[in-house]
């Protein structure tokens, strides 16, 4: 997919003492400060909150295409046998959105899938996805690195129950929590209220987490709400974002094995 905005690398939000009480006094407060605050880099290096030894920052992932390949873009197309145009033309402009955010199962996705009701193979389709489902280059290295690092890290995704295909398949709970997927909460990136409710659900301050999304406009709705956005494009350039914020994403198991020899 092409993507006709790009961010730079690392975004800068404001830092806010807490949350505030609506999305509107949020995103008119946070705003007029976001300015001010974008030339400084973040430095996460040796943080806990105050009242606990929770490291931070907390870091919220996007799962498709920043964690794991989306099998849609890349393989959906040749199992009905069309290209992406085609497809996108025929299929229901709703029905994908209203099962990632959980309004209807499986059974009405198929019933509904394409515009004009014909049969749709919902097992086939299962199929062609979980084959499809493995991890970015470099992207499990990465999240092993920062899980030895003791960094709490979450699921933050719009996707279906079907993540449990995923989960089954790559085991990303060895890494992180599912705790925000649009088929349990009802809402989808970039919808504000989205990101304000994990806040609320983490009890930090939007400037003590770390969002990551391949997708511009999610991490711009982070940024607006006071989270720090970055744009994923690869696992090296990540890498090399976190580290800049004091983030440590050393492998310290692979180099006490190095040692060893």
């Amino acid at each position: 997919m092409v993507l006709l905005l790009r961010l730079p690398t690392v975004c800068f939000p404001p830092r806010p003492s807490s949350l505030l009480s609506s999305t509107r006094m949020a995103l008119n407060s946070l705003n007029s400060e976001m300015n001010r605050s974008r030339t400084s880099v973040p430095d996460f290096s040796s943080k806990t909150t105050p009242l606990s030894n929770r490291k931070l920052p907390i870091l919220l992932f996007d799962i498709m295409d920043t964690i794991v390949r989306d099998p849609f873009y890349h393989d959906v197309p040749a199992f009905f046998r069309m290209s992406m145009k085609e497809l996108l033309e025929c299929k229901h402009p709703t029905a994908w959105l209203e099962f990632e955010k959980g309004t209807i199962d499986e059974e009405e996705l198929a019933r509904k899938f394409f515009k004009d009701e014909r049969p749709l193979d919902l097992e086939g389709l299962k199929d062609c996805m979980k084959s499809g489902y493995f991890y970015l280059e470099g992207v499990e290295e990465l999240l092993n690195a920062l899980k030895t690092n003791n960094y709490e890290m979450h699921a933050f995704t719009n996707y279906p129950n079907w993540c449990e295909m995923i989960e089954d398949k790559l085991k990303i709970s060895r890494y992180m929590s599912w705790t925000f997927c649009s088929f349990k909460n009802g809402k989808r990136k970039p919808d504000p209220e989205f990101y304000l409710e994990a806040i609320k659900h983490l009890e930090v301050d939007p400037g003590n987490c770390v969002f990551v999304d391949d997708r511009i406009k999610n991490v711009e709705a982070a940024i607006a709400v006071g989270i720090v956005g970055l744009h994923f494009k690869n696992a090296e350039t990540l890498c090399q974002d976190l580290s800049l914020m004091g983030i440590d994403v050393s492998d310290t198991d692979k180099d006490d094995q190095t040692g060893d020899q």
